[in-house]
Formats: structure tokens, sequence, C-alpha cells
């Protein structure tokens, strides 16, 4: 397809508030309100390793609405959309989804999203703080294509739950449960929802998808059932403990898709689409210069919180350039089996191959390979 060029995507700086945190907060006044990824949502609703564990041991339910969704139509609407994205449309089953990187010409990463196919359109999900920027860049490229981007408003919302007990608990409630990256629409009393099961790279993770009139209703039926409810603080917590990379923080238009360690991103078979010319050179070469990891620390690295303007630098011990990385999202944790500091961000691939001794403002960095084990 053309390569033409198009405005670099950048985290937007809006917020929406929650269509929970109204009713949330007018029963609880006290409960902490703050911005997520582009919505007003709840920080907290209880002490947030407490919340952590319920998500890792438990069940835990959550505000989901500063994910956005946008609407695809269009008879053009595969073949357009699979030109656009790194990952498959084509190849969907309907009722299937998958993750997706959106590139420039250069094949940076613009964004991400995860795309749904159902009978009628594509459903494309992502955060809301990235919705204005996608908008703008997809729109470009629509030239004589039969395909229309509609944003959802917030008459729709989302609920998540997830933790080991979320299967049990959404079966005891009546749902059939889809498998992983697949959804299924269905019915909770005589509201009309989706269920889907999102990828769960630690704990099994589903969400509903629900009018916003509804929502409320279905919160108090999960806490009813004994699920904790869970803030942000405590969400973001379980991102850096799954080491899932956040797009604005972790991944900017300064990354390659390989440098990402995002395999499930990308399909090498898909054909023709934005960026691909680079992403199959560097295949090609079989090498990236820099990578993403999950980092174990020694000791928190001072007064640091994911999503600072600055992030930290990495110094690796004989490195040909230093720095050698940075850290860009840091949880400390007091869990059941696992007490420690995590963080991710991206090594030079050099530092990794000579095993270098790596440190971050006095803490010693150990790469690795996969999550802490818990308990």
């Amino acid at each position: 397809m053309s390569e033409s060029p198009s405005t670099p995507v950048a985290t937007a700086e809006f917020h929406e508030k929650s269509p929970l945190v109204a009713h949330l907060s007018s029963h609880s006044p006290a409960l902490p309100v703050g911005a997520y990824r582009g919505a007003e949502t709840i920080a907290a609703f209880s002490a947030r390793d407490e919340e952590l564990a319920a998500l890792t041991a438990r069940a835990g339910v959550y505000d989901l609405s500063y994910r956005a969704f946008i609407k695809i139509t269009g008879s053009d609407r595969i073949r357009w959309t699979n030109g656009m994205v790194s990952n498959t449309i084509v190849g969907l089953e309907e009722g299937q989804g998958n993750y997706s990187f959106l590139l420039n010409a250069q094949g940076r990463v613009l964004g991400d999203a995860t795309i749904y196919r159902f009978a009628d359109h594509l459903l494309l999900e992502t955060d809301r703080a990235q919705v204005e920027a996608l908008i703008a860049h997809l729109d470009h490229f629509i030239i004589m294509d039969d395909v229309e981007l509609q944003p959802l408003d917030a008459s729709t919302t989302a609920i998540g739950i997830a933790g080991p007990a979320a299967m049990q608990v959404l079966s005891q409630l009546g749902f059939a449960l889809p498998p992983e990256n697949h959804f299924i629409p269905s019915k909770w009393q005589s509201a009309e929802i989706t269920v889907t099961h999102a990828r769960s790279p630690l704990v099994p993770r589903f969400e509903i998808r629900i009018a916003s009139a509804d929502a409320p209703a279905f919160w108090a039926a999960l806490t009813a059932s004994g699920v904790i409810p869970c803030g942000s603080a405590a969400l973001e917590a379980l991102r850096i403990l799954e080491g899932t990379p956040l797009y604005g923080v972790d991944i900017t238009d300064r990354h390659l898709p390989q440098e990402t360690a995002q395999p499930h991103a990308l399909n090498f078979s898909k054909g023709c689409y934005l960026g691909q010319e680079i992403v199959e050179r560097i295949r090609s070469r079989a090498t990236v210069h820099r990578t993403f990891r999950q980092f174990s620390l020694s000791q928190p690295p001072g007064a640091f919180e994911s999503g600072d303007q600055q992030p930290l630098s990495l110094e690796a011990e004989g490195a040909q350039q230093n720095p050698a990385g940075q850290l860009s999202s840091i949880a400390e944790y007091h869990l059941p089996g696992f007490t420690g500091t995590l963080a991710l961000g991206f090594i030079r691939t050099e530092v990794l191959e000579r095993k270098l001794p790596i440190a971050c403002s006095g803490s010693a960095v150990t790469p690795l390979d996969a999550p802490p084990k818990l308990g």
C-alpha cells in the first residue's frame, strides 16, 4: 500500500470521567479519583496491595472506562484495516480479536489497539488517551475506500474482572465464557452485553461491555458475589507485574515493533501494511540494538512514579555506550509469596548478551526472562 506521510501519534492530554465514578463516589465521597490512561476513575478502594492480592489470587472488578472503542464499518473495512495494522485482520474469525501496533511509514509505533471482528463491523479498542490521535492517523489513509470510523460515545462502557476465580464468578452468574482473545454476545437480566476473554498474561481477564446505565447494577452484582473492587493503582501494579508495556509511557513513537518484545502484535505472513518494509528489514537482519524487558531492582530508586516525564537511566559496567537503557515503569510489591521492586524499560541488547552488571540510582538491576512466580 502507499506509505504516505502521517502525523506522529502522541498520547493525548485529555481526561473523561468514568460513567461509574459519579455513582461510586456518591456512595463513598472519600474515594480518591484520578486520571488514568485518558479517563477519570477511582484510584483505590482500599490498600493497593490488598486489591492486587485479589487480582492475582482471587478475583477483582475494575472500571474499564479508560478503554475506548472505534467502530469500523464499510465494505472495504477488513482489507483496509488489514493494511493499517501490524497483525492480521483478514485472518480473524467472527468473534475473535488480536493485538496490533499502528505504525508510520518509517516503521515506528504510533499506537496500539486490540481489534475484534463482528459480522458487520470491526471494533478497535484502545486507551482513551490515544483515540484522538489514532483517528486522525487512520482517517488520513481513507482515500477511495468504503470505510467509516465511528468512535462510540459514553452510552457504552466496560467493566473488567480478573483473577484465578474470575471464570467461576462469571459462570455462576450464568455467562458462557469464550476462549482467550474471543468474545460472545450475551445478556445480563435485560441488558445486552458482550463478554470478552482478554489477553491474560498472568491471570484470567474478562471485559464486559455494557450500557453505561446498566453498569452500576452489574458492578453491584459482582461485588455481591465476593469480587473485590480494585482501582487504577492496583491495575497499574498488575500491569508492571505482568511485564506489559503501556503506550505513551514505556513504548513511544521512537520505538520499532521488534524492540518492544511483543511478538503477539506481529504477523509476518499477512501481506502489505503501513510500515511493513521496515519490519521485514529488521526481521531479515534478526537483530535490534535495544529491547523491552522487565527488571528486578535491589531497592526502590527514590520517589519515582510510573509515567514520570523523565525515565531513569540504566548504567552498565563495561558497556560500549552509557546510558545503556532506561526504566519507565516501576512498582514496589508486598504480596503473599513475593516482595520486591519491579520495573519495565528498554536495555541495549549488547548489555544482555555480555551479561554486564546494571545499576540505576544506586540499585542493582537484574533483567528477568519471565514475571516472578507468586506464592
